[in-house]
């Protein structure tokens, strides 16, 4: 492929060297970013410190009964980042207080007066409590890291939100209007009695001695530690109405269920999770359901040592979880025309299910949510959209090679998603969906009719988020206990990625994705050392990666089809792709947007297309962008006059996709 190697160095030489020959300098400005909620201490019980405001009378900071929630709002009379908050706390105060919500202002600054601070609270009109920390005790305690950092307790103690207040102020910017509110989103969820959908971010300020998670109990018991980590990282499947095999929502519960626990909870089961840590790095997952090593310890050590309950008024809040759609309203759902039949015992087959939606003309999807009528029976569904124009036979035929068009999944605990603002994703007008279903039956018969609830953006994007896929051919040799198969895809646009799934069958053993950037640095994206088919995660990333145009996504699949796996149909078997578990699939999932791109247009097709169809090499060598190659924008003679195929002096987009495709097939 000289054409388009040459092509792509043409038109990226100067940008690769000015970007990647040198490391990037650390950046002047600092806005809030994602964190990992469970490094945060986010779900663990406050300790019960007693506060002396300055004005006012001592009060014990935890359980409360007369607020429905607490903020700890940590502040400074001299942290610009923090004076700049000053209105939008008193904003939030007044317009929560109202609902219940207490607002305590915390300044752990020593330096800072105890006459400033009264005239801040004064001249702001703050209501709440404000405490100076002048020893840190409170900071230390909480783990504080800056001025600008803010906590959200209910009721009973736990944290529940742990950040900023907003993306408005950071170090070194300011903007008119924030684009996320994060405090005022977390207070509704907990109002609510649900789970922010942000639940811990960092908050640029004045920095902090002390940072850290909230502190533990030193011996915890049931109710002040051990049902906040099962509430914070198992409840969602295991209560009663869950797709979990039994609740864990009591302390009967817990103990009945502990050696099971304890087994899987070892071996790193569950939760499930198997995107591999970075050694002494934070989590770079949103959606990161890991047990943190605190967490995890914690856990087995009570229930090795008499599982002690504990005093019941240490309980957390149960937590609220509706029987509606997740996602809020849909504004459609698609529905299954007919409930698939699930037997009793045994093995079935993927289902394949294809409908055309009336929509009303193309859709830009902001959140979607798959839905199955009999979730105990449902091991995962895979929504993709055929375009008009893709048959059925056409997808049957072709498979998911290429991913672009890669809707929505289902697995249990993992159902949902939701893009930021200014994403969506594009189901084009007059498109068809097509459900892959997998079934396994529990041992009752019964019947399932899943659906698909979509709710559309109220305005165009100002991104489309886009699918693609690596894959390779491969066949997997009777006996082989670790056979690799590599893919590999291009980079024909500057991309950045947001999201990976990995997606094999039975004798998939790991996968691990990779970008090779255009200087031949390479980086190691998400490592997925224990593969669990049961198991179809979507690993979402808190900060986007840029792929730069000329940069190489690989993937690098291990299978076992030795008779050690014991989920493996027949050892004995070379094994090549197909659509049934029997056989098997090597896909490496990723949702990426192109910053450059708008929405919808030609130029951007999806990354897997590009080489097939040859569109986005067009683009970029068709510089006057009249329709044409001439050999003035070809960067090869030999390889212009090999897809002229007509020898008219000009390539076409028609000819330089037949040009491609059979280069590609040699």
């Amino acid at each position: 492929m000289k054409f388009l190697r040459a092509s792509i160095l043409l038109t990226t030489a100067l940008m690769a060297s000015l970007r990647l020959h040198a490391a990037d300098p650390e950046p002047l400005r600092e806005a809030p970013r994602p964190a990992s909620p469970s490094d945060l201490g986010v779900g663990r019980l406050v300790p019960r410190l007693e506060l002396k405001p300055i004005s006012g009378s001592r009060f014990r900071l935890g359980r409360s009964k007369d607020a429905k929630a607490t903020v700890v709002a940590f502040t400074s009379t001299t942290c610009p980042v923090t004076q700049r908050y000053g209105p939008t706390l008193a904003a939030l105060e007044k317009e929560f207080s109202a609902r219940g919500v207490r607002f305590v202002f915390v300044n752990p600054v020593e330096s800072d007066t105890a006459t400033s601070a009264k005239e801040m609270a004064a001249r702001l009109g703050w209501q709440g409590p404000y405490v100076r920390d002048t020893g840190g005790r409170i900071a230390k305690a909480l783990g504080a890291r800056s001025t600008a950092e803010a906590y959200v307790l209910d009721a009973a103690g736990t944290v529940v939100y742990r950040g900023a207040v907003d993306d408005q102020y950071g170090i070194g910017y300011s903007k008119d209007a924030p684009a996320r509110r994060h405090l005022a989103r977390a207070l509704e969820a907990v109002l609510a009695g649900t789970g922010p959908d942000t639940a811990a971010t960092t908050a640029p300020g004045c920095t902090l001695d002390h940072g850290g998670p909230v502190t533990a109990d030193a011996k915890p018991t049931y109710h002040s530690r051990i049902s906040r980590i099962l509430q914070q990282h198992c409840a969602e499947c295991h209560r009663d109405g869950g797709v979990a095999p039994f609740s864990l929502a009591s302390y009967q519960d817990v103990a009945g269920h502990a050696a099971m626990i304890g087994r899987q909870v070892g071996k790193g089961v569950m939760p499930p999770w198997f995107a591999a840590p970075i050694p002494g790095e934070p989590s770079p997952w949103m959606n990161d359901r890991s047990l943190p090593a605190a967490d995890k310890a914690d856990l087995l050590a009570w229930l090795a040592t008499g599982r002690p309950e504990g005093d019941p008024a240490d309980a957390p809040l149960p937590r609220r979880y509706t029987t509606d759609w997740e996602i809020g309203v849909p504004d459609a759902v698609v529905t299954l025309p007919a409930p698939i039949p699930v037997k009793a015992t045994g093995f079935m087959p993927y289902e394949n299910v294809f409908v055309k939606p009336d929509l009303g003309g193309e859709r830009w999807i902001q959140a979607l949510e798959v839905r199955p009528s009999a979730r105990e029976v449902v091991h995962h569904v895979l929504v993709f959209v055929l375009p008009p124009g893709e048959s059925e036979s056409d997808r049957r035929r072709r498979g998911d090679t290429a991913g672009g068009n890669y809707l929505a999944a289902y697995v249990p605990g993992n159902n949902r998603l939701t893009y930021p603002d200014g994403f969506a994703k594009h189901i084009p007008a007059g498109s068809t969906l097509h459900f892959q279903l997998h079934y396994t039956p529990n041992g009752t018969a019964t019947r399932d009719q899943t659906s698909l609830g979509l709710v559309f953006a109220r305005t165009p994007p100002r991104h489309e988020v886009r699918v693609a896929a690596i894959s390779a051919k491969f066949e997997i040799p009777p006996g082989a206990a670790n056979h690799e198969v590599k893919g590999r895809i291009p980079v024909p646009l500057d991309a950045r990625l947001m999201s990976f799934m990995p997606h094999m069958h039975v004798r998939g053993k790991a996968y691990r994705y990779e970008l090779e950037l255009p200087d031949g640095k390479a980086r190691t994206l998400l490592d997925v050392p224990r593969y669990d088919f049961n198991w179809q995660l979507l690993y979402r990333l808190n900060e986007y990666i840029d792929a730069p145009a000329g940069s190489v996504l690989r993937g690098t699949a291990h299978f076992d089809n030795s008779t050690n796996n014991p989920a493996n149909p027949d050892p004995s078997k070379s094994v090549q792709w197909g659509e049934q578990t029997y056989d098997e699939m090597m896909l490496g999932y990723f949702e990426y947007y192109l910053p450059s791109v708008a929405p919808g247009t030609d130029s951007g097709l999806a990354l897997g297309r590009a080489l097939r169809d040859g569109s986005a090499l067009f683009n970029q060598l068709d510089r006057n962008r009249d329709g044409k190659i001439t050999p003035e924008e070809s960067p090869s003679p030999a390889q212009f006059r090999a897809a002229d195929a007509d020898h008219d002096g000009i390539v076409t987009r028609d000819e330089l996709r037949d040009f491609l495709q059979k280069r590609k097939k040699k």
